[in-house]
């Protein structure tokens, strides 16, 4: 699909309303500001890990719910200290256009601010993904979600990034391996304009993400391509600045066990023999130095650990993956 859709196949009411909402909204005509809570702050917020879960108590927060843990989602005109130069940037008008492009909100927090007249309009952070309740998700599976910063009092800028995570435990707990895309807005100048423009930015990236294993597992791979997509992540893998393989693994081991034979479930086996080792090859038998024969050594691959290495090899098979995609007439 498209990276970014185009602005006139928008609905009424989605993320292309956001600048006129907005600049209402500033005005005080569409939505007033949160009315103060009257406290500063408790650190510790809710992230609300129930909600968040990767079983079947995954489930949006509600308005109400994010209201009690994080005020400042709500803000509709900049904190005081802030000039006439500073820009709102409404974020739950952002959240109610990605929530019309299925992206809901599943935990939220912001900060404890020194200062408690800030508390309806400091620095929050929103995890957002699409909820499928008949997807059963385990310890390890990877997920696209999207991450959302902003705060209108002038401690940080709009952001916006969509990531792959690993998942670390089903009560929510995540690991970021990469990021898909991302934008950093700040509250100046033309910032309504740019949060729009960037948002189906980051959206259009993450809709290529999730539509991959839908689209890839159609691709059917004869054994020409699945030989020649463990070669290419034999030598990602394996091989040295020239390219060059001097580990005794075959390429042929990356592809074991043989589960299916579309791209996407290939690739997916591919990656877990490159990240999880365990592959085993002997070396070649060889004669010492006083002509005595010895017998060759069994070697082992090493799992991946490396928090670099293991994203730049995640990005190049993704890459290898696009790109077999687009040979085989089928890009994701």
């Amino acid at each position: 699909m498209n990276a970014k859709p185009a602005k006139s196949s928008k609905a009424p009411g989605s993320l292309a309303n956001i600048n006129h909402r907005a600049t209402s909204t500033i005005l005080g005509v569409i939505e007033p500001s949160p009315p103060s809570t009257g406290r500063p702050w408790v650190g510790g917020a809710v992230y609300a890990p129930r909600a968040a879960r990767f079983d079947e108590s995954a489930r949006a927060l509600s308005q109400e719910e994010m209201r009690r843990a994080a005020p400042s989602i709500f803000a509709a005109r900049q904190h005081s200290s802030r000039s006439e130069r500073f820009r709102v940037i409404p974020t739950i008008e952002v959240l109610r256009g990605l929530e019309r492009e299925g992206f809901v909100a599943v935990g939220v927090k912001q900060s404890a601010p020194r200062d408690a007249s800030k508390t309806d309009y400091t620095k929050h952070m929103i995890r957002l993904r699409r909820l499928d309740n008949a997807r059963q998700y385990r310890v390890g599976d990877t997920v696209c979600e999207i991450i959302l910063r902003n705060a209108n009092d002038g401690t940080t800028a709009y952001e916006l990034m969509a990531g792959l995570f690993r998942i670390r435990c089903l009560n929510s707990l995540v690991a970021q391996i990469a990021t898909v895309e991302s934008i950093k807005v700040r509250h100046s100048g033309d910032a309504l304009e740019k949060v729009v423009d960037g948002t189906y930015r980051v959206l259009g990236q993450a809709e290529a993400i999730l539509a991959a294993p839908q689209d890839w597992s159609r691709i059917t791979l004869d054994d020409d391509a699945k030989a020649a997509l463990a070669a290419s992540a034999h030598v990602l893998r394996f091989g040295d600045a020239d390219g060059r393989v001097v580990m005794q693994i075959r390429p042929a081991q990356l592809l074991t066990p043989r589960r299916a034979d579309d791209l996407w479930t290939t690739l997916n086996v591919v990656q877990e023999n490159v990240i999880r080792g365990g592959l085993s090859a002997r070396t070649p038998a060889s004669t010492d130095q006083h002509g005595r024969w010895r017998r060759g050594r069994l070697v082992t691959t090493r799992a991946v650990n490396n928090i670099d290495q293991d994203v730049r090899l995640k990005r190049a098979l993704r890459v290898l993956g696009e790109r077999m995609a687009g040979l085989l007439g089928r890009a994701a």
